[in-house]
């Protein structure tokens, strides 16, 4: 529930406006004096748009309130009309009308506030009813069309009273020069005949992409349904990126492990590959190396080699013949020995170790 009603919103700014109006006639300028008085001033005809519009919302608050429940169909049909012209109202006039003056005014003004807006006036209107004219209007503008949802008309004719609107305008300012001999605003007094050809035409251009804009913020402000459709589309584009982008990694990851965590069997193979490379001397070497290893126990006495192994050796020896399992000179000179050596070794490895 909102803080404050939408309805004592409006009555709120409508007396704002009122409130702006009253004051700004009342200021003495010359230019008031002049032909056309304020309606040559496309910021007075706005504050009288926004007075207008928000005065036609206060009036259908009234009138909703006092036919709910009526039954009448005459005056909710009446009340059905009075809506269409509060919503084409907003489309039409309220929305690109002033969100053209805010912005306009204020490029303008951080450009040269001679050019729009001189420091001459500060003596005659003050700050606060200049911000009542050209600030406060945009968030009345963005207040109202969030509180309340708003059928804009179709897209042809809403462009076509906008144009008409713009076009209109811009006559009325040349018919006053062509009249009074000075132009409304200051700054085209210094720019050529072409140049304002160009700033009209764009400020005509302007005023059809504010009311598309006006449109599009509207629809994206109530339509739930679209707007859910849009968020629900991006989280789920948000989610397949991060599910490639894991999975990207992950087969990374994979290919790193493979490459460096060895394969079963490739120890074996290793081994395989190893002993098939050595010589028979120098297999006959490493059975020797194995039956002579050495451990130490905890009290720093030798431990013999197992005994099973040098079992498991005597097989192959004696099958084979000692002779024919040893390396020979031919082989290996440097590694052979005879039997007697290798029996030395035997004996020496199965020494009994002093106590």
């Amino acid at each position: 529930m909102a803080l404050v009603p939408c309805q004592v919103l409006r009555v709120a700014i409508l007396l704002s406006y009122c409130s702006i109006l009253c004051n700004y006639k009342a200021i003495e300028m010359p230019s008031h004096q002049t032909y056309g008085g304020s309606w040559k001033f496309l910021t007075f005809i706005d504050l009288v748009i926004q007075a207008v519009f928000f005065g036609i919302c206060v009036l259908t608050d009234l009138s909703s309130l006092l036919t709910r429940g009526s039954g009448n169909q005459e005056q909710e049909r009446q009340l059905k009309k009075l809506i269409s012209l509060r919503d084409w109202m907003l489309a039409v006039l309220a929305f690109p009308v002033g969100v053209f003056v805010v912005a306009v005014f204020w490029i303008i003004y951080a450009y040269d506030r001679e050019m729009i807006y001189p420091k001459l006036l500060d003596n005659f209107i003050p700050g606060w009813l200049n911000h009542g004219m050209h600030t406060t209007v945009l968030p009345f503008i963005l207040i109202e069309m969030r509180t309340s949802h708003h059928q804009y008309p179709s897209r042809s004719s809403g462009l076509t009273a906008i144009c008409t609107f713009s076009v209109g305008y811009i006559l009325w300012v040349c018919w006053v020069h062509h009249v009074t001999g000075m132009w409304v605003y200051p700054f085209l007094e210094h720019i050529g005949p072409g140049a304002r050809i160009i700033f009209f035409g764009s400020t005509t251009i302007l005023m059809n992409f504010l009311y598309l804009l006006g449109e599009v913020l509207n629809n994206y402000i109530w339509d739930t349904q679209r707007s859910c459709a849009f968020g629900s589309a991006a989280i789920w584009q948000y989610e397949l990126l991060k599910s490639r982008v894991q999975s990207y990694f992950d087969g990374i990851k994979a290919d790193w492990s493979d490459s460096i965590r060895p394969q079963k069997g490739d120890f074996r193979k290793e081994i395989n590959k190893g002993w098939n490379n050595l010589s028979n001397g120098q297999r006959t070497q490493v059975f020797f190396k194995l039956i002579n290893h050495k451990s130490r126990s905890p009290f720093g006495h030798s431990i013999p080699p197992c005994p099973q192994l040098l079992c498991c050796l005597q097989g192959p020896i004696q099958n084979h013949g000692v002779g024919k399992s040893l390396p020979t000179r031919r082989d290996n000179p440097v590694s052979c020995f005879s039997v007697y050596s290798f029996m030395l070794q035997i004996l020496s490895a199965y020494r009994i170790p002093a106590l």
